[in-house]
């Protein structure tokens, strides 16, 4: 079974490709949180937090990842 068949399982499809990249997200999620105003949970639970501040949060995280990389691969650091 391919990847899609496991969500839900209690696998976590969210493995990081560079594990060492940890503390670097866990910052860039904090920032982008304090940006829009969403509290972080302590226990890193998110079930009562609504559909709109995840997403929002997420997106807003993706999108400072492919600015990241698109500075990276353009040689500004």
């Amino acid at each position: 079974m391919g990847q899609a068949g496991q969500q839900g399982r209690g696998s976590r499809s969210n493995n990081l490709v560079v594990p060492q990249a940890t503390a670097a997200l866990q910052q860039l999620k904090y920032e982008a949180a304090q940006e829009l105003g969403v509290t972080i949970p302590a226990d890193g639970y998110y079930g009562n937090y609504t559909s709109r501040e995840t997403g929002s949060l997420g997106g807003y995280i993706t999108k400072r990842l492919v600015q990241l990389a698109e500075q990276q691969l353009s040689g500004r650091s």
